[in-house]
């Protein structure tokens, strides 16, 4: 069970990202990830997508002891986001199209978003010369989309909970208890708040759940672990310290930030997460497969893949 993993400490989470509807390229990351060892996997929640991990489980024969989460947001989380490029401002200098991670930004006529492949990380919006684009939310009625994933047949749900509207907060997270009995996750970094209201926050979201029935996703800086540095995951590390040195009944995810580095770090800093949640990085060093049209036919690639992989998740998850 989920549980005992996390008990355990041996759970790693790959992160396909809340914002990533690409069925093909989930397939494949499930594919290679449950291949090395990944046992908890993060999806968008859309049914299509969950479709696709299942896919993934099947070819690589491993359904057993995988665990399946969808994450959905709040009005302002990041990870909700798509980019958006207003053509009147836009001067097709190329700028966003050489720094989107995800290459979700193409050159037609105009410069245009694959909105199923953005993922919300704003760096084409950080990084415009001309301010010409704007992330816009993309919000979810969980009444109408949950249901349908329960049915699917998922494991966690995880809340995006980076929001300074309190009563939104605890509108949402109340509406999902009562949609969904498993175990839930919360998803927060301190961007918006101090720590004093991030620990309040939480303690409250925490009273209406059992003990140890939820996970704390300790959040760094969201979808920005593209290096393998240790500066990249010290803030991931702090966030998780915060929730360790606070005591709560919860289970606790480093994510944000995160990558080869991240374990090493946290137990200099005497952090011992129950779980590694990794996205960016994870998705980044095999991203020359993922665009492979014959990986799944090709048991070279496949194979190449899945080794590099292992080098990830075996920092949680031993052969």
């Amino acid at each position: 069970m989920l549980k005992d993993l996390l008990d355990e400490k041996k759970c790693f989470k790959l992160v396909c990202g809340a914002g990533n509807e690409d069925a093909e390229e989930v397939e494949k990351l499930v594919t290679i990830y449950s291949l090395a060892g990944c046992n908890f996997f993060d999806l968008c929640a859309k049914p299509e997508i969950v479709d696709a991990a299942k896919r993934g489980l099947i070819r690589a024969g491993i359904t057993q002891d995988r665990y399946l989460c969808v994450s959905v947001g709040i009005d302002g989380d990041p990870h909700i986001t798509k980019a958006v490029i207003d053509q009147e401002s836009c001067v097709r200098c190329g700028k966003c199209i050489s720094i989107c991670p995800h290459d979700a930004i193409i050159e037609l006529d105009k410069y245009k978003v694959k909105k199923k492949r953005c993922i919300g990380c704003s760096q084409c919006a950080i990084n415009c010369p001309k301010h010409a684009i704007q992330m816009v939310s993309q919000l979810q009625d969980y009444n109408e989309v949950l249901p349908k994933l329960i049915e699917k047949g998922i494991d966690c749900i995880e809340f995006h909970a980076i929001s300074t509207d309190e009563k939104d907060v605890m509108e949402k997270w109340t509406q999902i208890n009562g949609l969904f009995e498993g175990m839930l996750c919360i998803s927060l970094d301190r961007s918006e708040l101090g720590d004093k209201r991030l620990k309040e926050r939480v303690e409250k979201m925490l009273s209406i759940r059992k003990p140890f029935t939820t996970i704390i996703q300790a959040d760094g800086i969201a979808m920005s672990g593209n290096d393998d540095q240790y500066g990249t995951t010290l803030q991931a590390i702090a966030t998780a310290q915060l929730f360790q040195n606070a005591n709560m009944s919860a289970y606790i995810m480093m994510s944000g930030g995160t990558n080869k580095k991240s374990m090493e770090l946290a137990s200099l800093c005497d952090v011992h997460p129950h779980c590694l949640a990794v996205g960016s990085f994870a998705r980044k060093i095999v991203k020359e497969y993922l665009l492979s049209d014959d990986l799944f036919n090709n048991s070279r690639k496949m194979a190449e893949a899945v080794e590099i992989a292992k080098s990830l998740v075996n920092i949680i998850v031993k052969d």
